[in-house]
């Protein structure tokens, strides 16, 4: 039986279940399941960036027969099968092992946006990716989770970058045909699950469904019938639209977030807001209590000891503030609801150090939540000193405001050819569990002449994949020379290849290595030892400035001083991503210190052999070990251009270490000294920065203790 709402089409019996795999996005973290979906039509594959529902709709009922009668096709569809019954049915998982006294309770877990495959687009960046590596580690390591986002039928903005190198924000709708999406649907069999108060009216609320193994992810809709057009477009687009329209997402996701899920029956014992977009989560909880009878205080410590709120953000402006004329507004008509008591609502978001009209949902959050935490040890003390004021009476290092470092999941994104390097030192089951540094020593003992054919294979694979991108940019009317060359036609296998793929946002620096044009020129074309630049990302919509340091790289990429050897990837998604962390040789990431939180791009290129060259921030901070990259020293904290200053010595290790280092090979043509730092790469991210791990952290230390609810020596935060 095919799964309610997808289009699938009619499957031979004897494969029936292949719908059943497509259908939950566990199979985009199973070797076995994309090799065989892989087997189905490479070119599909292919062209669908990886995606199975699309092709098992467009292969075609012969091939379909054909795939049927294949005995070898067949064992490894039975092989797949089995396994996903194995992990439905398991009940001997890690958290069941390690934390009975969870009772199997669920933890909500609450995002404005998740990164889980390139079909589904409702996402914009680091945050959703890490929620989605999340949502899988949770599925892995057996812990109840039950996700709850927006669905964005129009996903985040699609990029275009113009010949005059600025970005065009486009916005078309994704289709939900080729997406794990289902309708959840009501007794009735109709859409409506749910209403709240918006705005001085009623609101509909539905809800999608997605798979994540184990974890069921909601994802809220309003464009159903019988909401008004201004309603019905709060789901059309990520992180779009001006203040008032973000407010009212937000309100979506809190209060219809909590309602859905009393909808669902389900009951959750912890709750976990993954940034300050989801504070109205814990509000509305509030309304609940003091609906049902609790009076205010009680209700504020009780769904405080039972929530947990992750702040992903170190840069004051980068936190969601709003009138609170706008917030009231919005709130309407829930004002005249017994247990929305306003005036101390609006406390609840007041920042101690000024104003006094707006409310401030990270204070909010941060006031409704037992345990708070920052994303890295540098991100933790951080975030300590940006909110001391809501302590006044406690010292910094007294601040109750931890970190569990974020970690990315290594299935998703090793490549399936590292992985099998590694499965030849140590069991195939090495990378089910949480992290165990020890176990990845015997990384190092891996054949240097093995892990370096391996990567370059990887790196012929992405420079092929560049070209087919820039060969569907000329069929698609984008015909000038300049263009094609910044798109990377030119690009070398030869090369020392330099990847940069982030948001842009000054002070993660894309620009820094152009401060010295010329400088840069000799570095990038030494014709014995060429070095070469990819880029990619996207500048916020509303960032001007982050659009003005995209044209400056995309700029450069048209320089025919430059040789062709600054490349540019446009509308920067997952699927490039795993190109991106698999095949450079080295990961680029330069954040003015200490503005980056934690930064896992170089995490995941790590995982597959990649040393990073980084600023001392973020993970990097707790990361870098002296063997598995090379670190930028901290400028002096009196220096007058510390950009200036970290670009001197960005230059001085490209130009002393990095590519010798890599040039340096030996008589079968390998630079042993690099694949040295390749596999303490490896040892390091797998060993310690991955989701399991991560996740493991928070059920030891922040989800058990919310589900035993115990407010004890809590030191609650001043109140506005």
């Amino acid at each position: 039986m095919n799964p309610p709402g997808i289009p699938f089409p009619e499957l031979p019996p004897r494969i029936g279940r292949l719908s059943a795999v497509a259908a939950n996005l566990s199979w985009s973290w199973s070797r076995d399941a994309r090799v065989l979906f892989r087997s189905i039509d490479p070119v599909l594959w292919h062209r669908s960036r990886h995606n199975p529902i699309a092709v098992l709709q467009q292969a075609g009922p012969a091939r379909l027969a054909e795939c049927a009668d294949d005995p070898e096709f067949v064992r490894l569809y039975e092989a797949v099968c089995a396994r996903a019954d194995r992990d439905a049915e398991a009940r001997d998982t890690w958290y069941a092992r390690t934390a009975p006294e969870g009772g199997g309770a669920p933890v909500a877990y609450f995002c404005a946006e998740f990164g889980l495959h390139s079909s589904v687009p409702i996402y914009a960046g680091g945050l959703g990716v890490l929620a989605g590596d999340h949502c899988k580690a949770a599925s892995d390591l057996g812990v109840p989770l039950v996700g709850v986002g927006l669905s964005y039928t129009k996903g985040y903005f699609d990029q275009v970058v113009g010949l005059d190198g600025w970005q065009q924000d486009a916005s078309e709708p994704f289709s939900a045909a080729i997406t794990p999406l289902e309708w959840v649907l009501n007794a009735d069999g109709g859409r409506r699950l749910v209403t709240i108060e918006m705005s001085g009216r009623r609101v509909h609320v539905g809800a999608w469904r997605m798979r994540v193994g184990r974890v069921p992810l909601f994802l809220l809709d309003t464009n159903i019938d019988g909401n008004e057009a201004a309603d019905r477009e709060l789901s059309h687009a990520l992180y779009a639209g001006d203040r008032t329209h973000r407010l009212r997402q937000e309100w979506l996701l809190g209060v219809g977030g909590v309602r859905v899920l009393r909808a669902l029956g389900i009951a959750p014992a912890a709750w976990h807001a993954n940034e300050g977009h989801a504070a109205f989560m814990m509000v509305e909880r509030v309304r609940e209590l003091c609906a049902r009878g609790a009076p205010w205080d009680e209700a504020v410590v009780r769904v405080r000891s039972s929530t947990v709120f992750t702040t992903h953000t170190p840069v004051p402006a980068g936190h969601d503030v709003f009138a609170h004329g706008e917030l009231l507004a919005c709130a309407e008509p829930m004002a005249d609801d017994p247990g929305f008591d306003a005036a101390r609502v609006l406390a609840l978001g007041r920042h101690p150090d000024g104003g006094g009209d707006e409310f401030h949902m990270t204070v909010a959050a941060i006031r409704l939540a037992r345990r708070v935490n920052g994303v890295s040890r540098v991100h933790g003390a951080v975030t300590r000193r940006m909110w001391r004021s809501l302590w006044p009476d406690r010292p910094l290092d007294r601040i109750p405001i931890g970190h569990v470092t974020n970690g990315v999941h290594l299935p998703t994104w090793i490549a399936n050819s590292v992985i099998d390097l590694v499965d030849r030192e140590l069991d195939r089951g090495w990378a089910d569990g949480p992290d165990d540094p020890d176990r990845l020593e015997r990384v190092l003992a891996m054949d240097d002449a093995a892990l370096w054919a391996t990567h370059h294979r990887l790196k012929v694979y992405l420079l092929e994949f560049i070209r087919e991108e820039a060969r569907r940019q000329w069929r698609d009317a984008r015909p000038a020379a300049g263009h094609l060359v910044g798109a990377g036609t030119l690009l070398s296998d030869n090369a020392l290849t330099v990847g940069f793929a982030r948001r842009f946002a000054t002070y993660k620096r894309a620009s820094l290595l152009l401060r010295d044009p010329d400088r840069l020129r000799r570095l990038l074309c030494d014709p014995r030892r060429p070095v070469q630049l990819i880029f990619s990302g996207k500048a916020h919509p509303a960032d001007v400035q982050g659009k003005l340091l995209l044209q400056e790289v995309y700029t450069a990429t048209r320089d025919p001083r430059f040789e062709g050897r600054i490349a540019f990837l446009e509308d920067y998604e997952l699927h490039i991503a795993h190109r991106l962390v698999q095949g450079v040789d080295l990961w680029l990431n330069l954040p003015r210190v200490p503005l980056e939180a934690c930064g896992t791009s170089g995490m995941k290129a790590a995982l597959n052999g990649v040393p990073q060259l980084a600023t001392e921030d973020g993970w990097w901070a707790e990361g870098y070990t002296g063997l598995n990259g090379w670190s930028i020293p901290a400028a002096a904290p009196d220096d007058p251009d510390p950009d200036a200053s970290d670009a001197e010595q960005l230059f001085r290790l490209l130009e002393e270490q990095v590519v010798p280092a890599f040039f340096t090979r030996d008589a079968r043509g390998v630079p042993v000294e690099w694949v040295r730092r390749m596999k303490h790469a490896i040892r390091t991210a797998a060993g310690r920065f991955t989701a399991a791990r991560m996740v493991a952290e928070y059920v030891r230390d922040y989800y058990l203790p919310s589900i035993a609810g115990d407010p004890a020596g809590d030191d609650p935060p001043r109140m506005g």
